[in-house]
């Protein structure tokens, strides 16, 4: 098989690793703190390098967004159309070079990897054109008074991106606040900032310097934008061990808006009227192999009724097994690498638990063979069966490729065990009834519920999780209106 351009490309990150560097006040910068090293997670080459920063290097972006943020709001709403327009044009450009980093960096296939570049071009254009709908509103009242509300950006928000999808948790922190009048300071996940550096030098050259900022590092940058008093509105995308420091650090300091997208162990309900293949293409869809199951949205939990259970088992198992797990920058790889050591020994011990505990495996549950997987996070797509809700694997998010598959009876019972983990983020059901589907999607307690389909989100419908899956909805304008604060204005004639 010939090597592709992006094949090619990525070869030269083994002896030219990228050199990132932060982006403050419109200025490409290093760090007092030194480096952080890059790895492939398919190789364990190392493919580049970014800033340590520190929380001097926050400071100085703060300040940098302070400065920038009052000319940006004063903007027409057209003219930050505009330049947002513009920077999803500056990044449509660049888009062969941010999907070489994201792939090298990630671990993921150049398949998901590319939709992801696609959608943030995307994403910009939207939130250029929804910034229009930023309306207050003329409240009724009594005929000697007029009152009125205006919408008016916080000032500095501060956002923390998860690794899963690098470039476009990257985009989505910054296309909403800053249509809405904010500068934003970023830091993208120390695991694969690469194509982060690069959207900063992006933004440098068709933004105004300081409205966007990004201070790559580890923990420390984290907990420095989370803790300055004057970032009042946070956003982040992660677990929810760190959502919950978060929510404690930023209180202790001022009152802030937090939004959060924590993790999930969503369900999946098969109910027995559903086509059984079709059934089993969309749990594996839903298990987002596709990202090695690194995704909060994987509907890991598939309930199915005890009248198809073995059917729909067996066709599971078979589809997972054909998945194609290879080089990401392969165009026919399914599935890529998890993204480091330590994630793939996690799942390892999860699958260890899984059978120890009972649990079926029906399939996978160890690393490919083959002497391409020698070297790099490499892990098969893994299903077990006869799972029982008691089990760690069923209740407990493990962020790989694992499906596990539960058997149910009573529509009752089966949405109790549906609700009854600490997550509430996404869902699905499947049946011809229309009529089921909605009362069971109701009953669900979770932010997004799929009716026979699962896996897809509207660009314009509220996401977000209830319970310990997080606060806030993002996504369309309830989205752009959360980077705002809404302000009361009463007129006396």
């Amino acid at each position: 098989m010939h090597n592709t351009r992006e094949q090619m490309r990525a070869g030269l990150l083994k002896n030219n690793p990228h050199e990132g560097r932060m982006s403050i006040g419109g200025r490409l910068e290093e760090s007092s703190g030194g480096w952080i090293e890059c790895t492939n997670p398919a190789d364990e080459s190392c493919i580049g390098k970014v800033p340590r920063g520190t929380a001097d290097d926050v400071e100085q972006a703060v300040q940098a967004a302070e400065a920038a943020q009052p000319d940006w709001a004063d903007l027409p709403v057209a003219r930050r159309s505009q330049y947002l327009m513009k920077f999803a044009d500056a990044v449509a450009d660049r888009a062969d070079d941010l999907l070489v980093l994201e792939v090298a960096d990630s671990g993921n296939s150049i398949t998901g990897m590319k939709g992801d570049v696609d959608a943030c071009i995307e994403r910009l254009r939207y939130f250029a054109g929804l910034g229009y709908e930023l309306q207050g509103a003329t409240i009724p009242g009594s005929p000697d008074r007029l009152s009125l509300t205006v919408r008016e950006p916080y000032g500095v928000v501060g956002r923390i991106a998860a690794f899963n999808h690098p470039l476009a948790m990257a985009v989505n922190g910054l296309a909403s606040p800053l249509m809405a009048g904010n500068a934003v300071v970023l830091k993208p996940s120390e695991q694969c900032p690469l194509s982060a550096t690069l959207l900063g030098e992006i933004a440098n050259a068709v933004l105004p310097p300081g409205v966007v900022n990004i201070v790559t590092g580890d923990g420390t940058v984290g907990s420095a934008l989370v803790r300055h008093p004057r970032v009042k509105r946070l956003s982040f995308v992660g677990s929810v061990r760190t959502g919950l420091a978060i929510q404690r650090s930023a209180a202790e300091v001022a009152v802030k808006a937090v939004s959060l997208e924590l993790g999930g162990k969503n369900p999946f309900i098969v109910f027995p009227d559903a086509p059984l293949d079709t059934v089993a293409e969309a749990a594996v869809m839903g298990m987002n192999f596709i990202w090695q199951g690194q995704s909060c949205t994987s509907t890991s939990r598939l309930f199915v009724h005890d009248a198809i259970y073995d059917a729909v088992v067996e066709r599971v198992a078979a589809k997972a097994a054909g998945i194609r797990v290879g080089d990401p920058f392969e165009w026919t790889t399914q599935m890529g690498a998890i993204i480091s050591r330590a994630q793939l020994e996690k799942v390892e011990q999860y699958v260890a638990l899984g059978q120890a505990e009972g649990a079926r495996l029906v399939t996978g549950g160890r690393r490919p063979a083959g002497p391409e997987f020698q070297h790099g996070f490499w892990y098969q797509p893994t299903v077990f069966a006869d799972v029982t809700r008691d089990m760690r694997i069923a209740r407990e998010e493990i962020f790989g490729p694992v499906l596990s598959i539960l058997r149910w009876s009573d529509v009752d019972d089966v949405v109790a065990m549906a609700n009854s983990v600490e997550f509430g983020l996404t869902g699905a059901v499947w049946t011809r009834d229309i009529s089921v589907a909605l009362r069971t999607a109701r009953r669900l307690q979770t932010g997004y519920v799929w009716i026979n389909g699962v896996g897809t989100n509207a660009r314009a419908v509220p996401f977000g999780g209830y319970k310990n899956s997080g606060v806030g909805r993002e996504r369309g304008l309830e989205e752009l209106y959360s980077y705002t604060e809404e302000k009361s204005l009463q007129i006396f004639l």
